[in-house]
């Protein structure tokens, strides 16, 4: 029996709501449906602050790292002052997320990343984000979709993705341009150290990256997991990535026998 790998999602705070609900941390069902429906096995991670020797445990027993959608990264995280634009951030969770990923860059332990994940894996690795694209990026064109509920929804098609020919993504999508749906207002900018962008929206913004080194870390701007029921490609996404998982778990069991 193939074995099946244990992948990493850092959670979300949610505040407390005062005589009804204490500090919570929480996280969409559909991220940990698309892993497991691919044969990952998902661990929620608590935002521990600081504890940096329990979030150590944790990563010890992880085979692969997923980074979801969420709040904003603050700007401190990249030596920039919060503008007017930015939204609400959580800090525990950039700090947790920034770890496993430098942790996961170190050691070559498979990344997948999507909307905020791209962003969290960027800042990580040292590089920056537009706070907001509209108001900073010259020549955008509209990517904040956010669903209500009278307009928009998680899984409206929004604009074309120009996916570069010789990419690691190029080869899980099958296709030189793909058709995404579009929920950020935040984006890279200056792109990181040991990083490649791999796909790019009309407007010539980052849409994907993808690691330099043969590491499968593989981040992209929309939400794949809200249409891997209507899209191959995007279930492939997943599976690619917990292929990865299960190699990275197998060599990991070889090495230490």
């Amino acid at each position: 029996m193939r074995p099946r790998p244990v992948i990493g999602i850092a959670t979300q705070s949610m505040e407390a709501v005062p005589g009804q609900l204490p500090p919570t941390w929480i996280m969409g069902q559909r991220y940990v449906r698309s892993l497991t429906a691919c044969g990952g096995v998902p661990w929620l991670i608590p935002l521990l602050l600081g504890d940096e020797e329990t979030l150590a445990g944790i990563y010890s027993h992880l085979d692969g790292i997923f980074l979801t959608g969420g709040v904003d990264v603050d700007p401190q995280c990249y030596q920039e002052s919060r503008h007017p634009l930015c939204g609400r951030s959580d800090p525990p969770r950039d700090w947790t997320e920034s770890h496993l990923v430098r942790w996961a860059i170190r050691d070559h332990k498979p990344v997948l990343g999507v909307c905020r994940g791209i962003q969290i894996i960027n800042v990580a690795a040292g590089g920056t984000l537009y706070q907001d694209v509209h108001e900073q990026m010259q020549g955008s064109i509209k990517h904040d979709y956010f669903p209500t509920t009278d307009d928009f929804s998680r899984d409206m098609l929004i604009h074309k993705v120009r996916v570069e020919p010789c990419s690691r993504l190029r080869g899980i999508l099958g296709a030189d341009e793909t058709i995404v749906n579009s929920m950020h207002h935040q984006a890279i900018k200056d792109l990181a150290p040991g990083l490649v962008p791999n796909a790019f929206a009309p407007d010539g913004l980052i849409e994907g990256v993808e690691g330099a080194n043969g590491q499968y870390l593989v981040a992209v701007q929309w939400h794949p997991e809200e249409l891997t029921e209507t899209m191959e490609s995007m279930r492939q996404l997943f599976a690619s990535f917990v292929e990865a998982a299960v190699t990275y778990r197998q060599a990991a069991a070889q090495a230490a026998r």
